[in-house]
């Protein structure tokens, strides 16, 4: 399975087939499901839950009031398009249907926040579970109704949560399981960005894989005739690939040559692959 959780897809493009909104069989490949999420559909699904699990809070304690309020103040939260998508993320991992599950990340601190989501749901979780028992136990003391003590809605929610959230980060920080590989340029700001996200990673001991280079430029072609821009940018290129031998010395999987054509229809995702997994 190759999903995206990038809210900009581009897996349709590559693959020259529409591969939005549901798993879909890649063409020429009978191994190779795609999948690009709907970002908007899933938000709108998690609002939808939250909604009922708020309705049954409300009347549950017999507040009187509307829930959409409630959730218009818990959906504004600037990392709920990002647990949203980590919760899909999940689901689709724990379906187990496929060998493999490739990920496609957004380029961004998101993917971060994404996968660090884990370690946030099971502390926030752990403390609402703490919460809604001490609540429970103050209510029960100070109620006195005969009327049968109903179930907490939400403690079965919030167990569910916290063991699904335990599942998800021994999984994501297992590696023999997972890895999570960054893609770099041999320019500076690319390697800035994946030095600091490898340690951002590593904050959440979520294991790297390694980096791969994209779009070397090979020294061979260039002759004697060869445009002063193209001399220009081969040397500045070794220049930043010294940074990454000294930066992430043992961690390089994979160099990638600058091809002549962009990588868009499974041909040269092909030749793209082979490239990569190629001995060295």
């Amino acid at each position: 399975m190759l999903a995206s959780t990038n809210p900009v897809h581009s897996l349709s493009s590559l693959l020259g087939q529409d591969v939005f909104g549901k798993p879909t069989m890649v063409k020429g490949f009978p191994n190779l499901t795609a999948y690009e999420i709907d970002t908007h559909d899933t938000i709108e699904k998690s609002k939808n839950e939250i909604r009922e699990k708020i309705a049954w809070f409300l009347k549950f304690a017999d507040i009187k009031t509307k829930a959409d309020e409630f959730v218009e103040s818990a959906t504004m939260n600037p990392a709920f398009e990002e647990s949203a998508m980590f919760e899909n993320m999940i689901d689709l991992m724990f379906d187990d249907e496929y060998e493999v599950y490739v990920f496609d990340t957004a380029p961004t601190a998101n993917a971060r926040r994404l996968l660090g989501m884990s370690s946030v749901y099971e502390m926030w979780v752990n403390k609402m579970v703490q919460s809604r028992e001490e609540a429970a136990s103050l209510k029960d003391l100070l109620s006195y109704s005969k009327k049968k003590k109903e179930k907490d809605p939400l403690m079965g929610y919030l167990l569910n949560l916290r063991e699904r959230m335990h599942n998800a980060k021994e999984l994501l920080t297992d590696d023999s399981l997972t890895s999570f590989f960054f893609v770099t340029l041999p320019e500076a700001l690319p390697i800035a960005v994946i030095t600091r996200f490898i340690g951002w990673f590593k904050e959440f001991n979520i294991p790297v894989g390694g980096v791969i280079v994209n779009m070397l430029i090979d020294k061979d072609s260039v002759k004697q005739d060869t445009p002063d821009f193209v001399k220009n940018r081969v040397a500045m290129q070794e220049e930043h690939m010294q940074t990454i031998w000294n930066e992430f010395d043992g961690q390089v999987r994979a160099i990638l040559p600058l091809l002549e054509t962009e990588v868009c229809d499974t041909a040269m995702l092909k030749r793209m692959a082979d490239l990569l997994f190629a001995e060295n």
